[in-house]
């Protein structure tokens, strides 16, 4: 399997598929690149563009290196970037979308030519966002990431009946694996609130999407299409926050190409 090595030592695993321009996919929450990823997205690109779909650090095959910090995630996009030529399309999904604007705004158009972001999860309600993260991260130190991940869906609004019934499925006990990156994801999220200063900076074209069936997402990605200066917002009709990739993959392809 191709490894890239990030400028702390770790070890970044990906898979790389299709033929034509690069994009780089990056995943969210509890998830890898066999897991929850962006595997089955990648399939429906491939015709077109090259595909790099990768594992986070500290998920799946790639390593991890403490102590962890958002900006070490910057740079494993870095030498993923590197290892197709240094440019880039650029697409990520719910905490992977946050990770994708902040490398966006460090790399600019020089490495980025487009950007896409699919619901990253930020909200105007800090306060409840912040009791979230420390109830969490309290889990995770004391060494329970089962209930880390429990804590964290329901965060994310799953009804009991439904966690419950993850809970017996099969891949609960890949979730509760995974349970210790969220610590990671929260860092890359910051105060919860979108990092204006942040995205006003970006000077690449970007697409900010939603799904239609996510009513707190769609003020979110229309606020980013209004800050960053380049930018459109577009809703998927009937599309929840896991959004099906033949919905999805139609347009990253028209805006990418």
């Amino acid at each position: 399997m191709p490894t890239a090595i990030s400028k702390d030592g770790t070890k970044i695993v990906y898979e790389k598929r299709g033929a034509g321009p690069s994009i780089i996919l990056v995943n969210g929450a509890l998830a890898s690149r066999e897991f929850y990823g962006e595997k089955d997205l990648a399939e429906k690109l491939e015709d077109k563009f090259t595909i790099i779909y990768y594992d986070r650090r500290g998920r799946g095959d790639s390593t991890d290196t403490k102590p962890y910090s958002r900006e070490r995630e910057i740079e494993d996009i870095e030498v993923l970037l590197n290892e197709v030529g240094g440019r880039a399309y650029l697409y990520g999904c719910s905490s992977g979308a946050a990770l994708a604007l902040l490398a966006a705004e460090k790399f600019g158009p020089e490495n980025i030519l487009k950007l896409a972001l699919y619901e990253p999860p930020y909200t105007s309600d800090t306060g409840e966002y912040a009791e979230g993260k420390k109830k969490v991260n309290e889990f995770i130190a004391a060494d329970n990431p089962g209930d880390a991940v429990a804590a964290f869906l329901e965060i994310a609004g799953t009804p009991p009946e439904a966690l419950e019934k993850m809970k017996q499925s099969p891949d609960w006990k890949k979730m509760v694996k995974l349970g210790p990156t969220l610590t990671y994801d929260f860092e890359v999220l910051g105060d919860g609130a979108i990092p204006e200063a942040v995205v006003k900076n970006i000077a690449i074209p970007t697409l900010a999407l939603n799904g239609g069936e996510s009513d707190s997402m769609s003020e979110t990605a229309s606020t980013l299409a209004k800050l960053i200066p380049f930018a459109s917002h577009k809703t998927l009709k009937g599309q929840s926050h896991e959004v099906a990739p033949e919905v999805l993959a139609p347009v990253l392809i028209d805006f990418f190409k």
